[in-house]
């Protein structure tokens, strides 16, 4: 509910509840040392999907406070200045394996941005989005010394909203899409072993998420290539698209980072918080702003949609705030035209 106070931060941990049977769990130093950090500060973050579109962001975010930054990937890429790159299959390596990597330099925080969205497999969701976390949460179970985990969830775990309404956290879980479920799959993991006691973890409901790098299978990412495209060969982009009837809540791909940074440095835990703008914007009033900001001429095709749909009230969804403002200190900062026009510039300075 919002406005309810956070639980305590734990002080210990008992045994794990996804430990399987006879599992040989592995030591890292004497399990009485203190693992003290000067001032609170958190030094070593470890972004499992760092080198993915919010990966990067939230890398960057770290980055900017002077910490010492790790981005996993299946494939040892750039994640910006000031990262390192490990390549590590989270998928394919065992849990005790896992705990040993994660902890290699005693990390304060992990953060789990990775998973698996736009033009995925249900087979590939369920991997990315379900058992990438059921591992991860087993292997942080065996970390020594203790681990804050910070997990990005989505807003499309909640029901579908109602025009007027905006979405708290204490609104129905009922996902309508395999992401959705997968997704909501993954945040259950991770609440249910912080409920227990087992690893230190919030989870963050990321909104629709946008800026520099987004994904050319995305909305806004599709969007610009076709812009960038027809910049290139000096024509007018024909730009066709599904209908843009849906009103949805996007937040800067900057204000997205911070979010996660503000949660690693609290000591909020077991508990769901939303991350976004706080307001429903129109697809088709976005697709228009990018538009405008490329300078590109364009004329925009939606295709018409089936009797069903059209019959159907818009999808519509904005995002409540208030508790992350409350507990985190966080809040949006930045006008979606600043990320619409860092989308345009990086593509176009390429």
């Amino acid at each position: 509910m919002v406005g309810a106070p956070p639980p305590a931060r734990r002080s210990g941990r008992r045994a794990c509840g996804v430990l399987t049977a006879g599992a040989e769990v592995p030591m890292f130093g004497n399990a009485e040392e203190k693992y003290v950090i000067p001032d609170g500060g958190h030094t070593r973050v470890v972004v499992l999907g760092g080198t993915g579109f919010v990966g990067r962001h939230v890398c960057a975010a770290f980055v900017d406070e002077g910490r010492e930054v790790v981005a996993v990937s299946r494939r040892a890429e750039p994640a910006g200045p000031g990262v390192l790159p490990l390549a590590l299959d989270l998928c394919a390596t065992a849990p005790a394996a896992l705990a040993r990597v994660l902890t290699d330099g005693r990390p304060t925080t992990v953060v789990n941005a990775a998973g698996a969205v736009w033009a995925a497999s249900e087979r590939e969701m369920v991997t990315a989005n379900t058992e990438l976390v059921r591992r991860l949460v087993d292997a942080l179970c065996r970390a020594e010394p203790p681990v804050r985990l910070v997990h990005l969830g989505s807003v499309n775990e909640y029901s579908p909203g109602r025009q007027g309404r905006p979405v708290d956290e204490s609104a129905p879980t009922r996902p309508t899409t395999v992401y959705g479920r997968t997704k909501l799959r993954g945040t259950e993991l991770v609440l249910d072993a912080a409920g227990r006691g087992d690893i230190d973890a919030l989870v963050l409901r990321m909104a629709n998420v946008a800026g520099p790098g987004s994904p050319p299978a995305s909305l806004l990412g599709r969007v610009a290539q076709q812009l960038h495209l027809a910049s290139l060969e000096g024509r007018t982009a024909e730009i066709r698209l599904a209908p843009l009837r849906a009103a949805r809540d996007f937040v800067d791909a900057a204000d997205a980072g911070a979010a996660v940074s503000a949660a690693a440095r609290s000591s909020v835990g077991a508990r769901v918080l939303n991350i976004g703008s706080g307001e429903a914007v129109s697809v088709r009033s976005l697709v228009d702003l990018l538009i405008r900001v490329s300078g590109v001429p364009a004329r925009v095709v939606e295709t018409p949609p089936a009797p069903d749909v059209a019959a159907a009230p818009p999808e519509w969804l904005e995002v409540d705030v208030r508790l992350a403002r409350q507990l985190l200190g966080w809040a949006p900062q930045r006008q979606l035209t600043h990320a619409v026009a860092g989308l345009w510039r990086a593509l176009a300075d390429r």
